[in-house]
């Protein structure tokens, strides 16, 4: 299996800060939904999401270790 090298350009940067964006703002949602459903298999399956979500922001922090924790806080939602 072939590893590829990520892309830590200034492009890749701000691509991958928008995404960081949205993914906050989808994990916002999703916690909004899951506040409101009363099926425990729905919610369970809602939390598995937001846990895939959040280790894909941790993946895109250590991608960009130069950026400073209160920066990333104000891509935060």
């Amino acid at each position: 299996m072939d590893i590829r090298e990520e892309d830590r350009s200034e492009e890749s940067r701000k691509n991958h800060i928008a995404y960081y964006r949205s993914v906050c703002k989808v994990i916002s949602d999703i916690k909004e939904e899951k506040d409101q459903e009363a099926e425990p298999t729905i919610k369970s399956h809602l939390d598995s999401r937001i846990e895939a979500m959040e280790k894909d922001k941790k993946r895109i922090r250590d991608m960009f270790p130069e950026i400073k924790e209160e920066e990333w806080n104000d891509y935060a939602c």
